[in-house]
């Protein structure tokens, strides 16, 4: 880390156990992840109040490369477990593994991203037939048949209706296995 990690223990300095186990927890991070610029530990001890007293609450915050920071701010008001502080802290790290996990691999663009239906427009329709065409937006015809149309539609489509399909190969050439009508902005 470029700078060392702020541990705010109610104003004053945490035990050294609950040092200790921030500064491994941290460590632990910044091994799996690497790239942590700055961390803000903020462990708040409990209070007298009637609804959340006797338990621990942990606030992280992770300062990552390009302005990005992971926040670890919610706390389980009903989890008895929280009144050991350990076990807040090691709770709160948990959850800051969890997101900066999500957060690294947003960065290194491993998300899995969807595809999305490919949009044409009917063309042509045999309706005694059953079938019919379908124009792709670079230009190809694709057949389909009364049977691959969505919610038993296919009387509803005329020329020119715009249609989100999916493609395979048939036996003569490429056909939709999916037709669904899309509506005035997009799929219905």
């Amino acid at each position: 880390m470029e700078t060392p990690a702020e541990v705010d223990y109610l104003g004053g300095k945490p035990p050294p156990a609950i040092r200790d186990s921030i500064d491994s927890h941290i460590a632990a991070l910044e091994k799996r992840f690497g790239r942590i610029t700055a961390c803000r530990v903020a462990i708040r001890q409990p209070t007298g109040h009637h609804q959340t007293g006797g338990l621990h609450e942990v606030n992280i915050h992770l300062v990552l490369p390009n302005g990005r920071d992971v926040n670890v701010d919610r706390v389980a008001n009903d989890d008895e477990r929280l009144a050991d502080p350990s076990f807040a802290v090691n709770h709160a790290f948990k959850r800051a593994r969890r997101i900066l996990q999500d957060r690294v691999r947003r960065m290194q663009g491993r998300i899995k991203t969807h595809e999305p239906e490919p949009l044409g427009t009917v063309i042509r329709i045999d309706e005694p037939g059953g079938f019919g065409f379908l124009q792709t937006p670079d230009g190809r015809e694709v057949y389909f048949h009364r049977n691959s149309v969505l919610n038993d539609a296919f009387a509803d489509l005329k020329t020119g209706t715009r249609v989100a399909f999916f493609e395979e190969e048939g036996e003569k050439g490429p056909q939709a296995s999916t037709v669904r009508i899309a509506g005035k902005h997009g799929l219905r």
